[in-house]
């Protein structure tokens, strides 16, 4: 019997297998102002610069064959407050877009610190002056500064006190070697309506979040942050750890939330389609 699908399927497949001979020999020269994935970091590139961390870096959701990252310790050890402005966060994973009150996915605010190291973490770049570490963000184009001149982090922000800082989307942060692979990273003063995790875990201006930058190998970076809020939190608790790989060419794209193009897409499909089924009460931030 003649099978006419046969055929179809062989021809398909013979044109993938063409496809697939050409694009392994394209050799058309690569553009030094575009990041290819497929140039992905091969190996380990053997030992870590000693207290070196400068350099452009791919994250999970970029191409590069990195690990997947590890989420907040769950449960949170909350307290009575904790719980219940955590309560009151509805993520876009339990809601959908149309029932969230993520200020960033309804209106493009800023992440803040700490979640933009853990959230839509696509790619960074490191670069270091003699009193401070630069953090430049591929998403949302956003720099942090971590300052390296032996300042202690403020006593004081928020309120109305004489000396009071203001509280900042990236807060305040200072950093040192633990040793030569090992950067510590310490922040406070985080702009309070910012949530500390994308499922929706708050924090005070006063949270304390130490990083720790561990290089390795050469190819090589993870970032662990741990939290301290003792007003919404019996405890300091892990918010997890992410993973990067060193980016041959030192190019990442420019991506970034644009308001209109959100207003647009909440306003024609996403209002009209309704929040999505809430989870059951018990569930909390994905690992």
């Amino acid at each position: 019997m003649h099978h006419p699908q046969r055929g179809v399927i062989v021809g398909v497949a013979g044109v993938l297998l063409l496809s697939a001979l050409a694009a392994g020999q394209d050799k058309t020269p690569h553009s030094p102002w575009k990041y290819y994935p497929e140039d992905r970091a091969v190996g380990d590139g053997g030992p870590a610069p000693k207290r070196d961390l400068t350099g452009t870096w791919a994250g999970e959701s970029y191409g590069a064959n990195v690990p997947r990252p590890k989420g907040p310790e769950n449960p949170a050890p909350f307290t009575a407050l904790g719980k219940q402005l955590f309560d009151k966060n509805k993520t876009i994973g339990r809601y959908g877009p149309a029932g969230t009150n993520d200020n960033h996915v309804r209106y493009c605010d800023p992440y803040g610190f700490p979640q933009n190291m853990t959230n839509e973490i696509r790619g960074l770049t490191i670069t270091t002056l003699p009193n401070r570490t630069f953090i430049l963000l591929m998403y949302m184009d956003v720099w942090r500064e971590i300052w390296t001149d032996g300042r202690t982090l403020p006593a004081v922000v928020g309120g109305r006190a004489r000396d009071a800082l203001d509280p900042k989307y990236n807060g305040y942060s200072v950093g040192r070697w633990e040793d030569d692979y090992t950067f510590v990273a310490e922040t406070t003063g985080l702009v309070p309506e910012t949530w500390a995790h994308e499922s929706g875990l708050p924090h005070s201006i006063m949270a304390r979040v130490t990083e720790r930058f561990h290089r390795s190998s050469k190819h090589d970076l993870s970032i662990a942050q741990t939290m301290n809020d003792p007003q919404l939190y019996s405890r300091p608790f892990s918010l997890g750890e992410v993973h990067f790989r060193w980016i041959p060419n030192q190019l990442f794209d420019d991506f970034t939330c644009i308001p209109s193009e959100v207003q647009r897409y909440l306003k024609e499909m996403a209002d009209p389609a309704g929040t999505g089924d809430a989870a059951p009460a018990g569930a909390q931030q994905r690992n």
